[in-house]
């Protein structure tokens, strides 16, 4: 099995930290994770993947062991996390990658692909939403009053997100078997959100959502012009983004491969190697 590295790089001033495997010439993969982790959540999926890929896997700012300045140091949004991970990618010399993205990793994900549309081999999605299909209205209607009002009516709503009850249920609805997910996940998670003034981070981010929907309709051009293969592998219990967020993909992307399993948002966490082996079939038959 193939070790993985945990490194640091100085990016626009801030250390980002990644996690990093596989052989350096092989084709690449970079795993973009979503809110409220961070590349803890590929930690297994990592090493399933290193034998024939080059695995980088980063922690976005304010996640995981990266810096996380407060919100009053720095301007939290999207395009921001975004231009960080390019700009982490363009220091370790990777032009042509393919994307796995989950939750938040999928707005900086598409992002990266409309900068350089040129540098994305193939997309794996896995409950990272790109249509406004997959929005499951009973979650997101607390998200969205907060972005478009945010004040004292609206932050308490929001904030709950923030709490240990609310992680622990991302990690565990929809899961038929609860008991598979480890409590050190949320555990985790809930730790690195509750550190000083990350409350102030995780609700900037909060606001700034809505600003991703506008891009959609870019994304899905670029999914019909480009012929990027598309894997969409979807926790099809998720009560965050739904299954039809997964389907979606094959009204543009040229033979897109869907699949729905019988899981919830955190997918590696109950069903890792059915996962895993829905990626490494994909990108082997793509990638060559």
């Amino acid at each position: 099995m193939s070790s993985v590295h945990h490194r640091t790089a100085t990016i626009d001033g801030h250390e980002i930290f990644y996690r990093e495997a596989g052989p350096a010439d092989a084709p690449a993969i970079v795993l973009l994770h979503g809110f409220p982790t961070s590349s803890f959540m590929f930690r297994e999926l990592i090493p399933l993947l290193a034998d024939r890929y080059h695995v980088i896997a980063p922690d976005h700012l304010g996640f995981g062991h990266s810096d996380a300045p407060l919100a009053t140091e720095f301007t939290y949004t999207f395009d921001a996390l975004a231009d960080l991970t390019s700009h982490l990618l363009d220091h370790l010399g990777l032009d042509r990658y393919a994307l796995y993205v989950q939750d938040y990793g999928a707005p900086i994900g598409w992002r990266l692909a409309l900068k350089h549309p040129e540098r994305i081999t193939a997309l794996v999605t896995q409950n990272g939403n790109g249509y406004e299909d997959g929005f499951v209205e009973a979650f997101w209607t607390d998200v969205w009053a907060y972005g478009a009002n945010p004040g004292p009516d609206t932050e308490p709503a929001a904030r709950v997100a923030l709490s240990l009850d609310a992680i622990r249920w991302q990690y565990v609805h929809g899961v038929p078997d609860p008991g598979l997910v480890s409590p050190d996940t949320w555990e985790h998670d809930f730790a690195l959100v509750s550190r000083p003034g990350n409350d102030e981070v995780q609700l900037a981010l909060f606001r700034d959502y809505r600003n991703n929907r506008p891009l959609y309709p870019l994304l899905h051009e670029f999914l019909r012009a480009g012929g990027v293969p598309v894997l969409a592998v979807w926790g099809r219990n998720d009560e965050i983004f739904g299954p039809a967020g997964a389907q979606a993909f094959a009204r543009d992307a040229e033979d897109a491969e869907v699949h729905l399993i019988d899981g919830g948002h955190f997918l590696l966490e109950s069903h890792l190697h059915v996962v895993a082996g829905y990626v490494r079939g994909f990108l082997g038959r793509v990638l060559g």
